[in-house]
C-alpha cells in the first residue's frame, strides 16, 4: 500500500518541489499552508509521515509538533529555514524524528523519508528476545520491559534500544548509531543521537543495564555485574 504523508509547508514553491518528488517516487500526499489546515489534513488523511516546517504563518511549528506526539507516533521530519542547534535540539525534545535545512536537495528528502518510512512501518523483527540486565526487548512485537514493568518507546528511542542491546558492553560511535538508527550518517550532526539517548535513559531509569557515555566516542549499554 502507498504511503500517505502530509506536507505542511506556506512557502508555495518549496511545497511544490516537495510535493513534485514525492509523488514521482509513487507516494500520496496532501499539502496544507498552515497550521489550522494542517490538524485537518491529519484527521483526514492518517498519514504514515508528516513533512512539517517549522515555521508557519499562524503557529509555532514546534507546538504543532507537540500537538501531534500528543495523540499518536507519526513520524516527522521537519524543514528549517534555520541551522541554530538550540530550535533542532527543541525540535528533537518535542519528538521529531528527523530535520532537514533549508535550502535542501530533494533527492536527499525522498530518501530520508523513505529510511523513516522503512524503519517505522511495522516491518517484522528477528523474532529473538534480546534480554540485557532487567531491560528485555521483543522486536517482532515492538515491546519493551524493565522488569515486569512496560516501556513505552517511540519508533527511534526503540531502535536506539535495539542497537545498544543487539551489541551490549560494546561502543557505539555517534556516526555508527545515525547510520543504523536514522539511516545516515551526518556528519557534524550527532547531537540528535545525544538527545534521543537521554530521552531513552529517563525512559530506563529502573533498569539496572545503563547507557554510558564513552566521552570523545559514542555510548555503550552496560549489563549489570
Amino acid at each position: 500500500m502507498t504511503a500517505r504523508i502530509v506536507v505542511v509547508e506556506d512557502d508555495p514553491s518549496v511545497a511544490e518541489l516537495v510535493t513534485l518528488y514525492l509523488r514521482n517516487a509513487e507516494f500520496i500526499v496532501a499539502h496544507a499552508r498552515t497550521a489550522a489546515e494542517a490538524r485537518v489534513k491529519f484527521d483526514e488523511e492518517k498519514p504514515a509521515l508528516v513533512i512539517l516546517d517549522l515555521g508557519l504563518p499562524d503557529a509555532n511549528g514546534l507546538e504543532l509538533l507537540r500537538e501531534i506526539r500528543k495523540h499518536a507516533d507519526t513520524p516527522v521530519l521537519a524543514l528549517t529555514a534555520r541551522a541554530e542547534d538550540v530550535q533542532k535540539i527543541e525540535a528533537l525534545e518535542s519528538g521529531m524524528d528527523d530535520y532537514m535545512t533549508k535550502p535542501f536537495n530533494p533527492k536527499e528528502l525522498v530518501a530520508r523519508v523513505r529510511a523513516i518510512l522503512r524503519r517505522t512501518s511495522g516491518m517484522p523483527g528477528t523474532g529473538r528476545m534480546l534480554v540485557v540486565g532487567n531491560v528485555s526487548i521483543d522486536p517482532a512485537r515492538h515491546e519493551v520491559h524493565v522488569s515486569d514493568r512496560a516501556v513505552s518507546l517511540r519508533a527511534k528511542e526503540f531502535e536506539l534500544l535495539e542497537a545498544f542491546c543487539r551489541q551490549p558492553g560494546i561502543v557505539l560511535t555517534r556516526d555508527r548509531l545515525l547510520e543504523d538508527v536514522w539511516g545516515f550518517a551526518y556528519p557534524g550532526e550527532t547531537r540528535t543521537v545525544d538527545v534521543h539517548v537521554k530521552q531513552l535513559r529517563d525512559k530506563l531509569a529502573d533498569a539496572d543495564a545503563k547507557i554510558e557515555t564513552v566521552w570523545g566516542v559514542g555510548y555503550k549499554l552496560v549489563a549489570p555485574t
